[in-house]
């Protein structure tokens, strides 16, 4: 994606609710400012803050999983405004934390704010040196099998610095096909899974001063993030559109990969409302486990 896309400007989000009454307020510039208003995040403790991102259809698919309708955009409508607050959210985060299965439906990508939302390159920059984060954040792979394509530009590229977080079986895998000398390489867990602690840990252990991890999928690495009760909020943005689903399209939503209901719920508190046109764009926050990473 170039970085020379003009900038058109994006009509101030409305405020519907707004509950930020105990977080610490981020020195957004000016024109983030004006787009999405106060951005208030709850400061770390025993570890970082993991936070998630996500966009949804009004029934609940966040991917059609079809040739030509990879990724969210699909989903969104192409919407700059889910795209800027991705970006904003990628500002912040320390490191942004991604299954193997979403990298294979975006494959050129990089998981940068500039990337996702170029117009606001220079504001998204200088939010991150304002709060002292190197140019991009750590971009995190999560495979279990380490069956990954290394020539594409999240490895290849030198844009981003990479860490693949994988299972003792996807390391050897790996290891074996002579990774970029850059490429930095977790294992542990389970022999065909990788934990959510294990991604938190891997991740403290790469970036010592870690504060706020951005989690953006997909559904099985939600799963283990809700399942281990170490996701802390929850932006989804809910576009106007209804997808649906049949037996050849079973589609995904949020979660996928384990039953959360009767024995694990996980409730979350509504922390805030904004909208554009007819997108929601909505917080929850879910009560803090500190367990260290």
């Amino acid at each position: 994606m170039s970085t020379s896309e003009p900038s058109p400007t994006l009509a101030p989000l409305q405020t519907l609710y707004d509950d930020a009454a105990s977080a610490a307020e981020l020195p957004l510039p000016p024109a983030l400012a004006a787009l999405y208003g106060p951005l208030t995040l709850r400061k770390p403790a025993a570890r970082p803050l993991v936070l998630a991102n996500f966009v949804s259809t009004l029934d609940g698919v966040v991917a059609l999983s079809e040739p030509g309708a990879e990724g969210g955009a699909p989903i969104s409508g192409h919407d700059r405004h889910d795209r800027a607050v991705m970006g904003l959210l990628r500002a912040v985060s320390d490191a942004v934390v991604v299954g193997a299965g979403t990298l294979r439906s975006v494959p050129r990508s990089l998981w940068t704010a500039q990337y996702i939302y170029p117009p606001l390159a220079a504001e998204y920059a200088a939010l991150r040196a304002a709060l002292g984060k190197p140019e991009a954040p750590l971009n995190v792979i999560v495979t279990a099998r380490g069956e990954l394509d290394l020539t594409l530009p999240v490895f290849a590229s030198g844009a981003v610095p990479v860490l693949v977080v994988t299972t003792p079986i996807g390391a050897a895998s790996l290891v074996g096909r002579n990774p970029p000398a850059d490429l930095r390489l977790a294992s542990g867990g389970t022999p065909d899974r990788v934990l959510a602690s294990h991604v938190l840990s891997a991740i403290v252990a790469t970036l010592p001063r870690c504060e706020t991890i951005l989690v953006e999928g997909g559904p099985q690495v939600m799963a283990d993030f809700f399942g281990e009760r170490v996701l802390d909020e929850l932006f989804l943005t809910l576009a106007p559109q209804v997808a649906g689903r049949d037996a050849t399209h079973p589609r995904p939503g949020l979660v996928a990969g384990a039953l959360l209901l009767p024995e694990q719920p996980r409730w979350g508190a509504l922390a805030s409302v904004k909208r554009h046109g007819s997108h929601l764009f909505l917080r929850y926050s879910f009560p803090r486990e500190d367990h260290p990473a």
